[in-house]
């Protein structure tokens, strides 16, 4: 039967099973010798990060906060926060001069120009999709949104080559990130943990080569809500167990759902739990206070992104067998 109480999991086992997991993972797979952790302050950055401390301990974690132009203060506070509260060695990477250097602002900017011509220095902006998803068959169009240096606020339907472009200017950021990580990991002989959970690993809410790209990702299989519990049960301050989701990508504030998800994390974990689980609309809607028709768009939503994201998943293809490393 379907209620909001199918996401409730023994915490204390799972936590042993990650722990124990992690340990091996470390040593034997991935011949190192501790974990590096971006953390950002958020909700996933930070369990991870917790994860890691309780499976290696606090010495065999190293933290990196890597903030940019466009990053809320609050980021770096909240980062600090936690790697303090974990007792774990940390740096802060600025990483906006090497953005600025391989033209990230500058080819976001130019992009935006192309819907609004006026935008430039002082301005703020964010893509957003349209707010009236449930309702409707429509495609997925996203729209910007800016404010001016006064704080009027503006907003349009991108093209689609404004839109890639500003995408690809924007996905810089997750890439240089991974490098740094992979830097300090090298230099540590430690792993790199990525920070999706599942409904971002499921539905292909990262870059490729970016903050997708990691050795380990202990909350991969876990909901946001999930996350969420296990942030408290690990006893993590209670500024960040209740952080509300942002992508700290665009310089507007922005939350997941207006980027990416058609409902806040909550509904969205719910609502896939059921598609995971071949749970009918008709069972699921009255549970969330929505129409049968409306939990069939968030499906086909699911299944959408699972369609068009698929590539981000994969390994590089090869053209022909490498039969040798098949018996490692």
């Amino acid at each position: 039967m379907f209620n909001k109480q199918v996401l409730e999991i023994d915490l204390d086992q799972e936590l042993e099973n990650i722990s124990t997991t992690l340990r091996a993972t470390v040593s034997r797979t991935m011949l190192r010798r501790g974990a590096v952790v971006a953390i950002s302050g958020g909700i996933d950055s930070s369990v991870t990060a917790a994860l890691a401390v309780k499976a290696l301990g606090p010495k065999k974690v190293f933290g990196l906060l890597l903030p940019e132009h466009d990053s809320s203060p609050a980021s770096t506070r909240l980062g600090r926060l936690l790697a303090d509260h974990l007792g774990i060695e940390y740096a802060v990477e600025d990483i906006a001069p090497t953005l600025e250097a391989i033209g990230c602002y500058k080819r976001r900017d130019e992009a935006m120009q192309q819907v609004f011509p006026e935008y430039g220095p002082g301005w703020k902006s964010k893509i957003v999709l349209p707010s009236d998803l449930l309702d409707s068959d429509r495609m997925n169009v996203y729209r910007l949104v800016v404010e001016d240096p006064d704080g009027n606020r503006l907003e349009e339907r991108m093209p689609l080559s404004a839109y890639l472009k500003v995408v690809a200017a924007t996905n810089f950021k997750q890439r240089i990130r991974k490098t740094m990580e992979y830097y300090h990991a090298d230099r540590l002989n430690f792993a790199v943990f990525g920070t999706p959970n599942r409904l971002e690993y499921d539905q292909g809410f990262f870059v490729k080569n970016g903050d997708g790209a990691a050795d380990i990702k202990p909350i991969a299989h876990l909901y946001k809500t999930q996350v969420y519990a296990m942030a408290k049960h690990l006893g993590l301050p209670d500024e960040i167990c209740s952080v509300i989701p942002t992508t700290d990508t665009y310089s507007l504030e922005q939350g997941q759902d207006e980027f990416y998800f058609v409902l806040p994390y909550k509904e969205m974990d719910l609502l896939l739990w059921a598609k995971n689980h071949g749970v009918n609309a008709e069972e699921v809607a009255p549970e969330l206070g929505l129409k049968a028709d409306q939990v069939e768009r968030v499906f086909k939503d699911i299944d959408r992104k699972r369609a068009t994201t698929r590539p981000l998943h994969l390994p590089p293809q090869l053209v022909g067998k490498v039969p040798e490393l098949m018996s490692y």
